[in-house]
């Protein structure tokens, strides 16, 4: 077609020239990008033959050899490329060469298409390269071979050539033999591809099989018990799996000859998932902002309720896990443990020791620590704001807990006691800021609280509350013993050990029995705080019921607490043959001597006394109650079941001598196997090693899982869970109708004056009107 003419237009002059404007920026920009074009096909050219000359090492040649192929491509093809790069300069792309009358704007590409023909794809049956042309313009040069492909092509058979005769490809000897090899491997890729989309759906009771497991925090908050879920979901799962083989998963049923039915019922749906093209990265309720490994060593911070000079477990426990599991060049490690205001530490403190400052009392940890320790402990002390409650005889956290640990260490937490450190935070949640959040139960709250008014009422609540926080907040729950009630992903380990100076008593104490000494002088005792749910109401009750049984039986009690004066009152009145000292710690000489230790409580969940007796060589006699279940593997544990057992038990401890711990009987009750047990039972060291990946069949099961599910339904309610707990602890009418303590949900001027922190308005600042 011939060029048309523009119609006259009025204001035709400022038309034109608007037009002629678009026109020239149009030429322009098609200009640059044809050169950025030509300067990448140089680039990929030169990559393309670079990459030939070096597919393979040189072997030595000997004499009269023919010439190698790297000094081929060196003096044959690179000086051919540099032609190339005239020609293609030489062309009209630097320019807007002018239209020929009835010729189309376009851009041809042939040249290019050409190149990647003549290099990679093979002839039909004949093993030549096919002939590659450049489509010119008919204007120009017409149907004709392009004399660059032409020269690569004589180029490439040249190569191949002497290829052959030198066997430059090793293994590969020649070039059929090494398109085939690579055709196969094309081949198998694309099998695979195609065997992923042969899956068969799911049937109804696959889908019914997923969901009650997807429900089963749910329904266990219903009251149904984890195991008959299981349960029915091995029913449904196996009747299709029993009724239909598929070979999807034929390929994969090895790899799981040990794991349980749920882990296949997950493979089986992300098979299905993965056939449908379905991918996912982050859940619904998943923070992609969290902490990034960025040296060689990962952080772990340890939270806990109490601290020293406070001696109860959940602070001593929690301070030899940071020492142990400091001693790993793997993790750094930080403890962070609540600091009280004066008038709360003249409270909850013993002997009326009182801190200024948190240095004070850090030092005074770590003095304490270093005592009892035969190597330095290499962890940090942070300190959060907390208040003492009288009623729950507790320290609550005030504000926000997790905003004591920076972003830069938000790797691994563990929550000394989950559910008493989130009854009442108000703050970021635990899993959204940390990769792994691990929980240790330490006590059996429901045990104390069905000990009040209206105890049947509050502990069904709190029992219900427990369960809500640790799912929302926790990962991976350690329970220390059955004794605690059964909560959302968590099993049962004793990861608790000894203070290693009992260890040592208790080596003493043997090699003085070696040696013909009396190694125990005195008879039977009870060490423990000093109120009624601490096992005093069953000692009383045990002693009073076989008064006339136990004559002659005398029994010294250590101990303080809240209910001394009420203790002491209820032994005299009953005429009880119990004498009563102030508390001490368990490893004082004046207890070494002792050769019975009796604990009648059933509220602990792990008696941390119990076990340091045994430690020390001491007879120890014992409720047959779960929370006793880890040191009935023990001889010297003399467990009852009935009060009469009890009297038989003190009369067969008073009358015998408790027999010499075994090293592995020792070891079992270190610290050292407590952290071993705990690093994988929390699952720990799987998290710590998974920086770099596993090698073997792990991997295999690794990536088998990682194939991208459905958003899971539980995700889903723990986000939802979660997001109704901090409205619901946000509001202060709420947090004191549930027993909080008035103004805990953020902390006050003199912790912010103790702790050198900003006052929460100006952290948290809220606009308005």
């Amino acid at each position: 077609m011939g060029a048309e003419e523009t119609p006259p237009v009025a204001g035709g002059g400022g038309a034109f020239a608007f037009i002629s404007k678009g026109w020239r920026e149009v030429r322009d920009s098609a200009s640059a990008d044809l050169r950025l074009m030509r300067a990448r096909a140089d680039r990929e050219l030169e990559h393309l033959l670079a990459s030939a000359s070096a597919l393979a090492p040189l072997p030595p040649v000997a004499a009269g050899a023919p010439i190698l192929e790297l000094e081929f491509v060196r003096k044959r093809i690179q000086p051919k490329i540099q032609e190339l790069r005239r020609q293609y300069s030489s062309r009209a792309l630097d320019g807007w060469p002018p239209k020929a009358s009835g010729a189309s704007l376009r851009v041809d590409l042939s040249g290019i298409t050409a190149i990647r023909n003549a290099v990679v794809a093979e002839g039909d049956g004949a093993g030549r390269w096919r002939v590659a042309r450049w489509k010119e313009d008919p204007e120009e040069e017409g149907r004709k071979e392009w004399e660059v492909v032409r020269m690569i092509r004589s180029g490439l058979k040249e190569f191949e050539r002497r290829s052959l005769s030198s066997e430059m490809f090793g293994g590969f000897h020649g070039r059929s033999d090494f398109v085939e090899k690579f055709k196969l491997s094309l081949k198998s890729l694309n099998k695979e591809s195609q065997g992923s989309k042969d899956v068969p759906p799911l049937d109804l009771t696959e889908i019914l099989a997923y969901l009650v497991r997807q429900s089963g925090p749910f329904l266990d908050q219903l009251g149904i018990r984890r195991d008959l879920c299981d349960k029915l979901v091995e029913m449904l799962y196996s009747k299709r799996n029993g009724r239909l083989m598929y070979d999807s998963l034929s390929a994969d049923r090895s790899l799981f000859e040990t794991e349980n039915i749920t882990d296949e019922l997950d493979l089986r749906i992300a098979r299905v998932l993965e056939s449908t093209g379905y991918h996912t990265e982050e859940g619904f309720w998943n923070d992609p902002a969290k902490y990034k490994i960025s040296d060689n060593r990962r952080h772990v911070a340890i939270v806990t309720t109490a601290s020293l000079p406070w001696m109860t477990g959940t602070a001593i426990n929690p301070l030899f896990r940071a020492a142990y599991l400091a001693r790993s060049t793997k993790q750094k490690v930080t403890l962070v443990v609540p600091w009280l205001s004066k008038s709360d530490q003249e409270l909850v403190y013993p002997n009326n020791i009182t801190f200024s400052s948190p240095e004070d009392q850090e030092t005074y940890i770590r003095n304490w620590l270093q005592e009892r320790l035969g190597f330095d402990a290499n962890f940090k002390i942070s300190f959060y704001p907390g208040k003492f409650s009288k009623e729950r005889r507790s320290i609550i956290p005030a504000g926000d807990t997790s905003q004591f640990i920076s972003s830069k260490e938000a790797d691994i937490a563990i929550l000394e006691e989950p559910e008493h450190l989130n009854w009442y935070h108000h703050g970021k949640r635990w899993t959204d800021k940390f990769n792994h959040v691990i929980g240790v139960v330490h006590t059996n709250y429901l045990e104390y609280i069905k000990r009040e008014k209206n105890g049947a009422l509050q502990a069904f609540l709190v029992k219900h509350i427990n369960n809500w926080v640790t799912r929302v907040y926790c990962h991976k729950v350690l329970r220390l013993s059955a004794a605690t009630q059964d909560l959302p992903r968590s099993v049962i380990c004793n990861v608790h050990g000894v203070n290693p100076k009992f260890l040592k008593i208790g080596e003493k104490i043997a090699a003085d029995r070696e040696c013909g000494q009396k190694a125990f002088s005195k008879g039977a005792y009870f060490l423990g705080k000093m109120v009624w749910a601490k096992g005093y109401r069953e000692l009383i009750d045990l002693l009073s019921k076989h008064k006339n049984d136990l004559d002659g039986f005398k029994l010294d009690v250590y101990g303080n607490g809240e209910d001394s004066e009420a203790v002491q009152a209820a032994a005299r009145n009953l005429d009880l043959s119990i004498t009563f000292f102030k508390g001490k710690d368990h490893a004082d000489d004046s207890l070494h001597g002792y050769k019975v230790f009796i604990n009648p409580s059933v509220s602990d969940v792990l008696c941390t006394a119990t076990a340091e007796a045994l430690a020390m060589g001491k007879f120890v006699i014992c409720a047959d109650h779960p929370s006793n279940e880890f040191f009935k593997s023990f001889p010297n544990c003399l467990t009852y079941k009935t009060s009469e057992e009890f009297v038989a038990r003190v009369k067969e401890a008073m009358d015998c001598e408790p027999q010499p711990l075994t090293p592995d009987q020792q070891y079992s009750l270190s610290w050292e196997a407590a952290t071993e047990r705990f690093m994988k039972y929390s699952e720990l060291d799987k998290v710590l090693n998974n920086r770099n990946g596993q090698t073997g069949q792990s991997v295999k099961i690794k990536k088998a899982r990682k194939i991208p599910l459905l958003p899971k339904f539980s995700d889903i309610v723990d986000g939802g869970l979660a997001f109704a707990h901090h409205c619901l602890t946000g509001n202060e009418i709420l947090r004191l109708a549930t027993g909080a303590i008035p103004g805990t949900r953020d902390y006050d001027k003199q912790q912010c004056m103790d702790l050198n922190l900003l006052p929460p308005q100006v952290q948290h600042p809220v606009y308005g009107w």
